[in-house]
């Protein structure tokens, strides 16, 4: 058994046992209709998690998806307040979330800086545009229409139309990550960039690629965020970055790119969203989130590294001493 087969297994065993402790205290934690809901509020989470792996597994990070989303989210609220037509405002999130994730992109491949400066930068200058946007001012329940806030939570087959998103996303994602070249890239880039570029990968186009694929989900996920909730403002999804990240290292994405699955990513952060759905049913403060994701982070990093075996999912593993 590999070790993201292995790190698939803990995790699912996790859950379960997540489960069972809660309901042990609050049996109606695991009915039904409560897990319905707590994969709902999970999945910006998930949505994000598969945009940052595809970023991680090429040796980047982007720490400006949550801004990324908070200002496709306020875009999203000011066109509905200006009484643009629902789907163009989501053909504009996306493109909206897509350039800037080019952005990033660019300056990583382009400038060649590290990604975690360039997207440390990018974070700041987007939720200091939202600002600039609004003057500080915030989109209420009341200023947006009906059919704007109805769309995601409208129920179809029993889960919400948010729901079903996520789930065609993961799916078109375990399409692109084993069945396309670009899939292909993601890992070579990661797991030996030297040995890609021999086999005529380009290794900037291929990061630019993962920065576009993350943007314009953040952009999605923006007015996903602010339908759902009805309210954007500068600091909607503070400090969400780091539970992506951390969600993509419980789920065994190797921080130092070219390992990683898509089943892992989904269950890292469907933990997180477990866990911090059940903290306040437990009675554990909900200030305590940002202590357990950093917490997480550290102890899956450790895991990373003291686990022997192979890397995951590496391909091209005969040119690696080409170099």
């Amino acid at each position: 058994m590999t070790l993201l087969k292995s790190r698939e297994a803990i995790l699912a065993l996790a859950i379960l046992v997540l489960l069972a402790v809660v309901a042990a205290r609050f049996p109606g934690f695991v009915r039904t209709a409560n897990l319905a809901n707590v994969l709902t509020d999970t999945s910006p989470l998930i949505i994000l998690a598969l945009g940052q792996m595809v970023v991680i597994l090429t040796k980047c990070i982007d720490l400006s998806m949550a801004a990324n989303l908070a200002l496709s989210g306020m875009v999203a609220g000011l066109m509905n307040i200006a009484g643009v037509p629902l789907p163009l405002i989501l053909l504009a999130v996306i493109a909206l979330g897509a350039t800037l994730g080019a952005v990033n992109g660019v300056l990583v491949w382009g400038l060649n800086i590290p990604s975690i400066v360039v997207t440390l930068g990018t974070m700041t200058i987007y939720r200091g545009t939202i600002f600039v946007l609004t003057g500080g001012k915030w989109i209420n329940a009341h200023q947006m229409t009906d059919g704007f806030k109805a769309f995601p939570r409208t129920v179809l087959l029993g889960l919400p139309v948010m729901t079903w998103i996520m789930a065609a996303i993961v799916l078109a994602f375990a399409v692109l990550i084993y069945r396309t070249p670009l899939g292909r890239a993601f890992f070579a880039v990661g797991g030996n960039p030297h040995a890609a570029v021999y086999t005529g990968i380009s290794v900037g186009r291929t990061q630019f690629a993962a920065f576009v694929i993350a943007g314009a989900l953040a952009g999605l996920t923006g007015y996903l965020w602010v339908a759902r909730y009805a309210v954007a403002y500068v600091d909607i999804a503070g400090g969400f970055e780091l539970d992506v990240v951390a969600a993509c290292v419980i789920g065994g994405i190797a921080i130092a790119g070219g390992a990683g699955s898509v089943a892992g990513a989904v269950m890292g952060a469907i933990f997180l969203g477990i866990v911090k759905n059940a903290l306040p049913v437990v009675g554990i403060s909900p200030f305590w989130q940002m202590a357990i994701s950093g917490t997480a982070i550290l102890v899956a990093i450790a895991f990373n590294a003291r686990s022997q075996g192979p890397k995951g999912r590496i391909i091209l593993k005969s040119a690696e001493h080409r170099t």
